[in-house]
């Protein structure tokens, strides 16, 4: 794991570094802060360690920049201890806040529950699992909490494409396409049809209401 430290004060920068290169990280430090978001999107770390209070621009403005392009865990590290302070940290996208001083078991353990929130939330998101509905596309089944549903070709084909879009709505039409793209003409209620089927079909392992209608709109999950 790759730890990216954005720290103005050498001595505690170095400090840093040193304590977590003994605990088997990775470190990379920047010591010019005049583009420190295109270098952090440009470094792709696995996780940033940033104080708030750098030279050319604030942590918090800093990460508002980076959450446009990229959801690279942050954690802020600083001398400020003001509640207001930790609550713009979170609001404007970070992770986590430690205060200096910081006692370095405590600073490893942040770094090591945020690491492994973010890992788990990758994984599950390279897995085809959303609200705990694993999509299975080599066995063609959806499983939840144990249970595993058998889909038709159809039926697998909405889900999957339904999970490439997650939080979004697919309309009826771009499913339609996704289904039967090399046919000329279908049948509007062929898609109901098998919509029907597959939502009872995951009502049957317990999922209910996974598939949200938008009426004139189309699906979402």
């Amino acid at each position: 794991m790759n730890v990216l430290i954005i720290e103005d004060d050498a001595a505690i920068r170095q400090e840093l570094k040193q304590l977590l290169e003994n605990a088997l990280y990775q470190v990379t430090t920047l010591a010019d802060f005049r583009n420190t978001a295109e270098d952090i999107l440009e470094i792709q770390p696995d996780l940033v360690l940033m104080d708030v209070n750098l030279p050319a621009e604030s942590g918090f403005d800093v990460c508002q920049k980076v959450r446009e392009k990229s959801n690279v865990p942050i954690i802020f590290v600083t001398s400020r201890t003001d509640s207001m302070d930790e609550l713009s940290g979170m609001l404007k996208g970070g992770d986590d806040y430690i205060t200096k001083p910081f006692h370095a078991p405590v600073l490893l353990a942040h770094i090591a529950a945020v690491l492994k929130r973010t890992q788990r939330t990758n994984t599950e998101e390279k897995k085809n699992i959303h609200k705990g509905v694993e999509l299975d596309t080599a066995r063609g089944t959806a499983l939840y909490q144990g249970k595993r549903a058998e889909l038709s070709k159809n039926e697998l084909k909405i889900l999957h494409c339904l999970f490439e879009h997650k939080n979004e709505i697919v309309s009826r039409m771009d499913l339609v396409e996704y289904l039967w793209d090399q046919q000329v003409f279908i049948d509007d209620n062929a898609l109901s049809v098998n919509m029907t089927r597959l939502r009872a079909k995951l009502e049957e392992i317990g999922i209910h209401d996974f598939i949200e209608t938008k009426r004139g709109m189309g699906y979402r999950i």
